[in-house]
Parts: C-alpha cells; sequence; structure tokens
C-alpha cells in the first residue's frame, strides 16, 4: 500500500520534468526559427547590397530592379506599404478599441460568449478570400462615390485589411481590460463615476500596456500582409501616398518577383531578399518601439 504514493510521486517528477523539457525546446526553437531567419535575410540579401549601395534605396526615385537600367528606390515599396498599414490601422484601432470596451464592460455575458469566439472567425478567413472581396466588392461600391476610383487602390486593399485585423485588437484588448482589477471600478464607482466614465478614465488607462501589444500586432499583420495587396492593391510600384490610386507594396513585390523564372543568384532574384531585409527591419523597429510604450505604461500603471 506504501509504494503507490512513491510510484505516484516518481511517476509525477517525470511528467513534470519531461514538460519543463519540451517548454524549454519550444522556447529555444522559436529563437532558433527567428535567428535562422535572419541568417537567410543577411547571407542571401549581402550580394545585393554588394552590387547595389545602400544609399541607393533612399536616393533612387523608382523601384525597377529588373528592367535593364534598373533603379533601386525602395520609397515607391515602402510608400504603398505604409499607406496601406495607415489605412487598415485607421479601421482596425478605433472600432477595435470601442468593440473591445464594449464586450469587456457592458456586454452581457452570454452575449459575450457567443460573439467573440464569431468575431475572431474573421481571422481564420482565408486572406486571398478577403483579396477578392477587396478586387470584386468593395471596388465597385467605392467606385460609387469615387468615379475615378481605379479598379487596383490601396483604399480598398487598406479597408479589407483593416477588417481582417479587428479581431486581434478586439480579442487581445478584451482580454487586458478584463485583467484589471475590480477594485479599481468598484473605488471609481464609489467616487460617483458612471460606467462609460469608469471604462474610459479607469478602465482603458490600466489595460493600455496590453492595448499596446495589441495595436504593434496589428501593426505587424497589416505590414506582412501578402495576398490582399497583391490582389486589391496592384503591383506596380509607385511612390504615392494618396490612397485612391494603386500601388506595389514590399509584400506584393516579393510575391510577383518570385512567381517569375529569375535564376538563382541574379540581382533580381537577390532584391526579393533585400526588400525582405529592410520589411524585417521596420517590423522589428514597429515591434521595438511597441515593447517600450508597454514597459513604460506598465511602469506607469
Amino acid at each position: 500500500m506504501g509504494t503507490l504514493p512513491t510510484n505516484s510521486r516518481r511517476l509525477d517528477k517525470w511528467v513534470e520534468g519531461g514538460m519543463v523539457w519540451v517548454l524549454r525546446f519550444s522556447g529555444w526553437a522559436s529563437v532558433l526559427v527567428t535567428f535562422g531567419i535572419v541568417v537567410t535575410l543577411v547571407t542571401e540579401s549581402a550580394p545585393f547590397f554588394g552590387h547595389v549601395p545602400f544609399r541607393r534605396l533612399f536616393t533612387d526615385t523608382m523601384w525597377t530592379p529588373l528592367f535593364a537600367e534598373p533603379q533601386y528606390g525602395i520609397g515607391a515599396l515602402l510608400a504603398g506599404t505604409l499607406v496601406t498599414t495607415g489605412v487598415a490601422l485607421c479601421v482596425a484601432i478605433p472600432l477595435g478599441t470601442l468593440l473591445a470596451i464594449y464586450l469587456s464592460e457592458f456586454a452581457e455575458p452570454r452575449f459575450r460568449e457567443v460573439v467573440k469566439p464569431m468575431l475572431e472567425l474573421l481571422s481564420a478567413v482565408p486572406t486571398v478570400v478577403y483579396g477578392y472581396f477587396a478586387l470584386l466588392t468593395l471596388t465597385p461600391l467605392l467606385q460609387e462615390i469615387y468615379p475615378d476610383l481605379p479598379q487596383f487602390s490601396m483604399l480598398s486593399a487598406g479597408l479589407i485589411m483593416g477588417i481582417m485585423i479587428i479581431p486581434y485588437v478586439t480579442s487581445l484588448g478584451e482580454d487586458s481590460m478584463r485583467s484589471v482589477p475590480m477594485l479599481l471600478r468598484e473605488g471609481a464607482f464609489a467616487l460617483g463615476d458612471g460606467k462609460l466614465g469608469v471604462a474610459l478614465r479607469v478602465v482603458f488607462p490600466g489595460a493600455f500596456s496590453g492595448l499596446a501589444s495589441a495595436y504593434v500586432l496589428a501593426i505587424s499583420r497589416a505590414v506582412g500582409e501578402t495576398m490582399i495587396v497583391a490582389i486589391a492593391a496592384g503591383l506596380q510600384p509607385r511612390f504615392t501616398l494618396n490612397p485612391l490610386e494603386s500601388a506595389a507594396t514590399v509584400t506584393a513585390f516579393i510575391v510577383q518577383v518570385s512567381l517569375g523564372d529569375l535564376p538563382h543568384g541574379s540581382i533580381g532574384y537577390q532584391s526579393i531578399f533585400a526588400a525582405g531585409a529592410v520589411l524585417f527591419l521596420m517590423t522589428l523597429g514597429f515591434n521595438l518601439a511597441g515593447h517600450a510604450l508597454r514597459r513604460r505604461f506598465h511602469r506607469a500603471c
């Protein structure tokens, strides 16, 4: 009889030790994958930057690495990326934040349990479907408002991207708001504040570190989106900040060139990795800025 507890404790230790190694392996796997991506980008883009001075990325006015007289002004691709991302964030951040406040502070529990999973299903829809929805449904509707709107436009792609990333903002934002201690709410109610005032002046600032993480995730998701912009925004690099025009993004260029028959080692092939490296650095900058912002507000709270 006395051996059962001993064997049980021994089995628990083995299981616990095994889980520790599984978790440790998972953590190191994510680090190694990131390191492998960095190594690939550096090694593949190094020949490109050996042939093309880095300053030409910002001094050339066009991005035509496949032409007979190539130009390497990546600003044309970055402009398209930033415009479509900006349009998407103008949709996702306000709507996602308002939905998070409503689900956290005003919605009935049963309503929240039904609506939140349905909202998160938006992130499971293939991006190809979003892209063709933007091209075949949203663009004709926008052309009723803007008759001169071309068939491919950054506005249409950005609006659909914003709808796609709303679940990221809403889900993480609602989880952050629900983690705010109830004592803070009760204290504000005791001081005579209403439900809306508590939500905006107590819960929202208290959860802002988590909301900042949701915003950074939404930005990274929008910057790295490929199929929606490739289908609905156009594939012609154009340095413009007008969302009513068509333009290519960094990811759309990578898709376009990857589908071609460029030989390995050519300057056109290496331009894919150079564009990817610039996009990686831009996304890394957004993440570092969001991390610093999150730490600042976390300490303030």
